[in-house]
């Protein structure tokens, strides 16, 4: 809470200079050395303000960006019948390189980018007078850190990007792309230079900035990299040490993981942070979570509000879970509406669902039918009932997990079953410890299908990650289903026509 009141206030000062020109790109791209000019940099108790300020821009994620970077994977559709038609035809491989949400989203990857830049070379200035210069190091390897998920991203979406030096985005008039692989072998030599200098604890330990970045961060953002690289002993390296460490442990309630208890929750290695700071009215930071709500429901708390029904998990997902005897995840992942549950039924190895599987969650809260889905992702669902009393926004004071210790744990375990080693954990001891936790049986021996399965069922819904494994390991088939047409060519998204028209790299690569 007092990072978040921390980085608000902050935001006027520090984001203003630093991100508005950013945010029009190459429109103006001077302004952001303003603020080097207005500052007092021997004034070193304002050190930390750059930093709060790439938090602040960090967790002020615009709502478009998950949707995009998520909706291909087999475990996810987008929600039909609404006014954003070619969202839902990326989720059918049919791209439109003019559609405003892949613009918006290269520039709002790009200008946090440029923003955690800026605050790298603040610090430094401040740096030069500070008598805490290792303060100021941590400081540079938090931003660090946090570009560094954020070209993850960027690369995982389209493939070759620009991998920037500095604060100034008009180089990139004349920057050159960069592949897929140089930009996963950058990110994870930049989690290199920023592990030493991160704090050695969970980040919800941290005092000064609670939730912050840490040293088990950034070698999950390196784990993550290396993966894309299919470099699986440097994913064993990176997992092992967060495994070794001690710091994390998965919450034992699968449900409330995504709910009120799991912010800041021992299984968050990062996490987007928001809260309405327990009052009914006033200041409130939130994720938009009504995109992934229902049209129509009835709350078990009168009043509390909707969503637009835009995301929608897969049937094919939900009968992958039927088929695995899954109960706590799939209630967890899943909300249920009658029509959902009769198209279910319409296949008759699934004409008598389990009793469990409701309309109505255990929390109370009943999902009515509507036009757009027929189901709604339970991992952007917060419960009526967890509603600050005169809140009524869905979602509301929710935080945004991004990085979850179970997905170290099967990284680890996909790694180890490609060839890897590690003495830190076995393979089937890693998948055992996510099973364990919802009341799955366990396995005496664990393959990489088998991984990949358990990924699929822990994570689905979360960032895109079955969409990126099926990519890495070629698995394009699973890609095509419900009338889908998946092809090699559709791996990355083409780069928005806004940008083209700017950058004459991006030009090139098009022509």
């Amino acid at each position: 809470m007092k990072l978040i009141n921390k980085i608000l206030t902050l935001t006027v000062l520090v984001s203003l200079v630093a991100t508005t020109a950013c945010h029009d790109l190459l429109d103006e791209p001077a302004e952001n050395k303003a603020f080097t000019e207005e500052t007092d940099y021997k004034n070193t108790s304002n050190m930390v303000q750059p930093l709060l300020g790439m938090y602040a821009e960090f967790y002020s994620r615009g709502w478009e960006d998950f949707p995009l970077i998520s909706v291909r994977g087999d475990d996810v559709n987008a929600g039909g019948l609404g006014d954003q038609q070619p969202y839902a035809d990326t989720d059918k491989f049919l791209y439109d390189k003019d559609y405003w949400m892949y613009n918006s989203i290269w520039q709002n990857f790009y200008a946090d980018i440029f923003t955690a830049h800026n605050a790298m070379e603040q610090i430094e200035l401040f740096k030069e007078n500070a008598p805490n210069k290792a303060l100021a190091d941590q400081y540079i390897a938090e931003a660090k850190t946090m570009r560094g998920w954020l070209l993850l991203y960027l690369s995982r979406v389209w493939g070759s990007v620009y991998i920037t030096e500095d604060s100034d985005p008009s180089k990139l008039l004349v920057t050159e792309l960069s592949t897929k692989e140089e930009v996963m072998k950058h990110i994870s030599d930049q989690m290199d230079e920023a592990i030493p200098l991160l704090p050695n604890m969970h980040p919800n330990e941290r005092t000064d900035i609670r939730g912050g970045m840490t040293k088990y961060t950034a070698l999950a953002i390196k784990a993550i990299a290396n993966l894309e690289l299919k470099n699986y002993q440097g994913v064993a390296d990176a997992t092992s040490q967060i495994i070794s460490s001690g710091e994390f442990t998965l919450e034992p309630d699968y449900y409330e993981l995504f709910k009120i208890k799991g912010k800041l929750n021992t299984e968050n290695l990062l996490e987007l942070q928001y809260s309405d700071f327990g009052k009914g009215s006033g200041d409130n930071y939130s994720y938009l979570f009504a995109f992934f709500g229902p049209q129509g429901w009835t709350p078990k708390v009168t009043g509390a509000g909707d969503g637009w029904g835009f995301y929608e998990p897969s049937l094919k997902y939900i009968k992958f879970m039927l088929d695995r005897g899954e109960t706590v995840r799939l209630e967890t992942s899943v909300l249920f509406t009658n029509r959902g549950m009769a198209e279910i039924q319409k296949d008759s190895k699934y004409a008598t669902l389990p009793a469990w599987i409701s309309n109505t969650t255990r929390s109370g809260d009943r999902f009515n039918d509507y036009a757009r889905a027929m189901f709604a992702s339970g991992k952007h669902y917060l419960p009526s009932e967890q509603l600050t009393p005169g809140r009524t926004a869905y979602g509301t004071n929710k935080n945004f997990p991004i990085i979850r210790y179970a997905e170290v744990l099967l990284m680890h375990a996909e790694a180890l079953t490609q060839g890897a080693t590690s003495s830190a954990m076995t393979a089937v001891a890693a998948v055992n410890a996510v099973r364990a936790r919802v009341n799955m049986p366990a396995l005496a021996t664990v393959t990489n299908a088998q991984v990949m399965d358990e990924k699929y069922a822990e994570l689905a819904m979360e960032w895109g990650t079955r969409y990126y494994d099926m990519i890495r390991l070629g698995r394009f088939n699973e890609l095509n289903y419900d009338g889908r047409t998946f092809t090699e060519a559709k791996i990355f998204l083409p780069y928005p026509q806004n940008q083209v028209d700017l950058l004459p790299g991006l030009k090139a690569k098009t022509n």
